[in-house]
């Protein structure tokens, strides 16, 4: 899909039948749509925890290497799930319009945000994913993760990805919500293999959408840079 076009939004009646197996049939599926940007020797990152199995499939398919790229939600505080903001490298962004219907201020969202901030420092340390960031300069960029809602925390990582000055920059989903269309305007290219008109979570759409643990995230890293 070029920038520009409008993405396919699926009715609820055809969303139904439209369910992946597991985070790594999500992967094969998206794997085929991304194959054609093989040649250009991309780099896959992932963001943590979902999107790495989804993009260790991809990384794999297209023999590219594998990172992670971390950025952190900023939820409101009686529903977490609920992205206002988020966080990655020198990246801080809020969505100001829910914000206000929320009657939310930034300074009622301090300590989420130092959790937050704290737990990006310490998934940055475990998984090494300041390491590989200026590997990013002029190079085709592929960032994953298992699905979006709001599409708050991909927002955060593209504008953060944009610092190291990448070649090009896509982002590619399984499944997202309509509300992510705005994330176009961010990249060269957003891959959504699915995209149904009504968007509850994104667990809805896999049969195993079990929580990935950091040791599960360290080991799929290995096996790919082996």
């Amino acid at each position: 899909m070029k920038k520009g076009e409008s993405l396919k939004i699926r009715p609820f009646y055809e969303w139904m039948s439209l369910v992946f197996q597991d985070r790594f049939d999500a992967g094969k599926q998206l794997a085929d749509k991304l194959k054609d940007y093989a040649s250009q020797k991309p780099l896959i990152f992932a963001l943590p925890r979902g999107g790495v199995p989804v993009a260790f499939v991809v990384a794999k398919v297209l023999k590219s290497p594998l990172h992670v790229f971390v950025a952190r939600k900023i939820g409101v505080p009686w529903q977490p799930e609920l992205g206002v903001g988020a966080i990655a490298l020198g990246v801080q962004i809020f969505n100001r319009e829910l914000l206000q219907e929320l009657d939310l201020k930034i300074s009622d969202l301090t300590e989420i945000i130092k959790r937050e901030e704290q737990e990006l420092k310490r998934r940055l340390t475990i998984y090494g994913a300041e390491e590989n960031l200026e590997k990013i300069k002029a190079k085709t960029v592929i960032l994953i993760d298992d699905g979006l809602a709001t599409g708050i925390t991909a927002e955060a990582a593209l504008k953060s990805l944009k610092h190291w000055a990448p070649k090009k920059l896509i982002l590619a989903i399984p499944v997202g919500s309509p509300t992510v269309e705005h994330l176009k305007k961010s990249v060269a290219e957003l891959i959504c293999l699915e995209m149904p008109s009504r968007f509850y979570a994104i667990g809805e759409h896999y049969l195993d959408f079990s929580q990935v643990s950091d040791e599960e995230v360290i080991d799929l890293l290995k096996k790919s840079r082996s």
